[in-house]
Order: structure tokens, then C-alpha cells, then sequence
């Protein structure tokens, strides 16, 4: 994956919707349209293999729409300009996380101390449940 060319592509491609959003900005907020849906078709995303796409549908299906399109939304700030930077930003991160494969993790033994640890704690409830026993006999 090619982050910047990723990026190029979601700025040249992305649909932008404004609509009026709850939260600060006093007698503003019912003037302004600050609220900031970001929306863009997977197949328009350049910089991705085939492969990453369909990772990206499979790992977004809840950032994805009726329309087939991955969204984001910003509403946290007062101004449209930082909505739609915060929310393409989250847009980006949202795919390019998507695409990113964790390692394979290799198992290893339990160190000596771990191990040491697990028995003193078994020894212990043990001896915690065989106290329980001796009060109710007595």
C-alpha cells in the first residue's frame, strides 16, 4: 500500500456532505453548516491491490454504506474546515488500517518465572479451598 498515493486518490475522489450538527457553537449551530460526511467508493481508492480492497470491504462493512461507499463523519469542532480535515483524516486511517496485516506471532516457551509464578498461585488457592473444607467440618 502507497500512503500517499492513498491519499491523493481520497482527496480527488471523495464526496463531501455539510449538514448542520448538534453539540458546541452556541446560537451558531443552528446557522452553520459544520457537521462533515466524507464518502468514497473502494474501487476509486488507487495505491490499493486487489487484495487490499477486499480487505478493506471485509474489515469496513460497518463504515459502509447502501451505496457501497466507506464513510466518515466529524462533528467535534465549531468550523467546517477542521470537521472535514478530522474527518478525512479518520477516513484514511479507517482504510489504511483496514489494509494492515498484523505480524504472525510465534509461540515460545513460558519463561521459569511465569512458570513459578502459576504454580505458587495454584498452591496457593489450593490451600485456600482445603482451609474452606477444614471450617465447615469442624
Amino acid at each position: 500500500m502507497n500512503r500517499s498515493m492513498l491519499h491523493e486518490s481520497i482527496i480527488q475522489n471523495v464526496r463531501l456532505v455539510f449538514s448542520r450538527s448538534g453539540g458546541n457553537g452556541g446560537q451558531n449551530v443552528n446557522k452553520v453548516n459544520s457537521k462533515v460526511q466524507v464518502f468514497i467508493l473502494p474501487e476509486k481508492l488507487s495505491g490499493l491491490s486487489e487484495a487490499e480492497l477486499e480487505l478493506v470491504r471485509e474489515k469496513l462493512t460497518a463504515n459502509i454504506n447502501s451505496q457501497g461507499e466507506i464513510f466518515a463523519v466529524s462533528q467535534e469542532e465549531r468550523t467546517q474546515e477542521r470537521n472535514r480535515a478530522i474527518a478525512l483524516e479518520r477516513l484514511e486511517n479507517r482504510i489504511a488500517s483496514a489494509v494492515r496485516q498484523n505480524p504472525v506471532r510465534h509461540r515460545t516457551k513460558p519463561t521459569k518465572a511465569s512458570q513459578e509464578k502459576r504454580l505458587a498461585s495454584k498452591k496457593l488457592h489450593s490451600l485456600l479451598k482445603s482451609q474452606r473444607s477444614l471450617k465447615s467440618f469442624f
